[in-house]
């Protein structure tokens, strides 16, 4: 078993077109044979996918084995009881996606979060059921199964299982988690009696975890199936959870858990200096902001220019407040209205906006655009999340899954079933409906799943092979972490882990936020003779990747995380 390393380079992107990205069948031949490899948050997660891997299961069977014991080892981040989204190159060279992420009940109206006719602070919205979509993983891996799948379904299990009912150590992040986050790890008495002491404080780093509940329930998913997810005693117990929360109730039915349905969506495609970059489309914004951050870069020499100019992190911030701003816009669930993904990753539309970007001087205010097909919308408001997770497997058929998962902030909305935590996903919905007489894109709606920055992401070489699968957790600075590694890998010629490393700026309106204890805050004054106003941010930073370098595939994972990579 391999760990830490750094964070890996490139992810998302599109094309003016959503269709499937096809190569030729030939395309995985020069990876086939070659072992696979897992990368993700926590080692312990990804030596379970690399044991299916060792099994002879698929990229697939591996990931699913991942999320599983990711549910284990950290709590705070991702799981069944939340949603997430998987971009899968298949033997035969396809690139689909899978969406998995979360609904809205049925009862859920734009006017969700509200009270007494004004939208509630983040702090109210997130404890509790009004805070709660339907999950949606384990339909996801249920879809992804059925059609890349090698091993039994109950196999992948197995990991897990064993970690939850003999027992995890603590780490250092997660103790760390328990403690900035205890206003919903502490929430539910389950919660409270697994993870703090009868102090009321978080248990100390190195205790041993067990966790029988999940040990058990997991137990009944893998023999009975993921339908027993959503319909049963579990969906049954989930609804009741919600609806009964001693901490904002919501009214969520069995109904809404046994209809929820995962999708088989087309990846959006598009290709930067010779290389396609594919990723989640909506109601993912992660595939097509990325990508116009980096086709607006394309007229500039950024191979020239360096990771060390500060003009190269300039440039880097204009394209990213003109693709932050569309973001804010137009993206949202396209079951529920159309989207322009043609107009926001048409070269010819993205070529006009990038002129807008002067290589001296930093734009008073970054404006919206009007891409093709786009229909006038809101922007709205979003609230920050923490509690994400991303890995990637590959396997010996040159298979490759790249996944994120999430419960949306740390521990969720706090509530708890059969040993897991609920998401607090809703929350990712715009707080309010309208703005100035128009309907905002992201508005709350029954049966609806809300934005999402997740980025999952795999780099096709100018030939066709799988050059990166990437993407990050740390909400709207996922996009913003994809980018600036696939511009590390591309442009810079950094390994992955390099590029994942370099620090992270994130300008998703007026103010460039640079990382504290990073090179970056040298180039500040910088920045701001360019005319940028610059703030300092702690890093809140997770990224794993897999490349494909020199002949074999090498692991990623962000030095700021415990994340590792294990070999098949």
């Amino acid at each position: 078993m391999r760990s830490i390393v750094l964070i890996a380079a490139a992810l998302l992107s599109l094309t003016g077109c959503a269709t499937p990205t096809s190569q030729p069948a030939t395309a995985s031949a020069n990876h086939a044979g070659v072992p696979g490899m897992v990368s993700a948050a926590d080692p312990r997660a990804a030596e379970a996918g690399a044991a299916m891997l060792r099994k002879g299961g698929s990229a697939a069977d591996a990931a699913i084995a991942t999320l599983v014991a990711l549910n284990v080892v950290e709590p705070q981040s991702s799981g069944i009881g939340g949603g997430g989204f998987l971009v899968y190159r298949d033997g035969s060279g396809t690139i689909g996606s899978y969406d998995g992420r979360e609904t809205a009940p049925a009862a859920a109206t734009g006017t969700w979060f509200y009270r007494d006719g004004k939208p509630l602070p983040f702090s109210e919205m997130q404890p509790g059921g009004r805070s709660v979509g339907v999950p949606g993983n384990v339909r996801m891996m249920a879809l992804a199964h059925a059609e890349h799948g090698r091993l039994p379904w109950k196999d992948l299990f197995a990991p897990a299982i064993a970690l939850a009912r003999d027992g995890f150590v603590m780490t250092a992040r997660m103790n760390n988690a328990l403690d900035y986050g205890r206003a919903t790890g502490a929430l539910d008495a389950a919660g409270r009696a697994l993870y703090y002491g009868a102090n009321g404080e978080p248990l100390p780093v190195g205790t041993r975890i067990k966790n029988p509940a999940m040990a058990a329930f997991l137990t009944r998913l893998a023999e009975q199936g993921p339908d027993s997810f959503y319909v049963g005693p579990n969906g049954q117990a989930i609804a009741a959870k919600v609806s009964g929360s001693p901490v904002s109730p919501a009214p969520m039915t069995p109904g809404d858990l046994a209809s929820y349905d995962a999708k088989a969506r087309d990846a959006v495609c598009g290709t930067y200096r010779g290389y396609k970059i594919c990723g989640m489309g909506p109601p993912s914004s992660g595939a097509t902001t990325v990508f116009a951050i980096l086709k607006q870069l394309e007229r500039f020499d950024m191979k020239k220019l360096g990771p060390d100019s500060p003009k190269s992190w300039h440039l880097i911030a204009e394209s990213m407040r003109l693709a932050y701003a569309d973001r804010g816009r137009y993206l949202a669930d396209s079951d529920y209205l159309p989207v322009p993904v043609a107009g926001l990753t048409d070269p010819a539309y993205l070529a006009k906006r990038s002129l807008l970007i002067d290589p001296d001087h930093a734009m008073a205010t970054a404006p919206v655009g009007t891409p093709p097909g786009a229909q006038p919308m809101a922007a709205g408001h979003e609230a920050v999340e923490h509690g994400t997770s991303h890995f990637v497997a590959v396997d010996r058929w040159g298979e490759v899954a790249s996944l994120t998962s999430t419960i949306e902030s740390a521990f969720g909305s706090g509530l708890v079933v059969n040993g897991y935590y609920l998401n607090n996903e809703l929350t990712d919905f715009s707080s309010v409906p309208q703005e100035n007489g128009l309907a905002v894109a992201n508005r709350v709606e029954g049966g609806k799943r809300p934005r999402s920055s997740m980025s999952p992401s795999i780099v096709l070489a100018p030939d066709g092979s799988v050059r990166l699968a990437v993407g990050a957790a740390g909400g709207a600075t996922i996009i913003a972490q994809v980018a600036k590694a696939i511009i590390g890998v591309i442009d810079w010629d950094l390994s992955a882990q390099d590029a994942i490393a370099l620090p992270v700026l994130y300008a998703p309106g007026d103010t460039v936020y640079l990382e504290q204890g990073s090179t970056q805050v040298a180039m500040a004054p910088a920045l701001r003779a360019m005319g940028h106003v610059v703030d300092i941010r702690s890093p809140g930073f997770k990224a794993n990747a897999i490349e494909w370098r020199g002949g074999a595939w090498v692991g990623a994972a962000d030095p700021r995380s415990e994340g590792g990579w294990v070999k098949e």
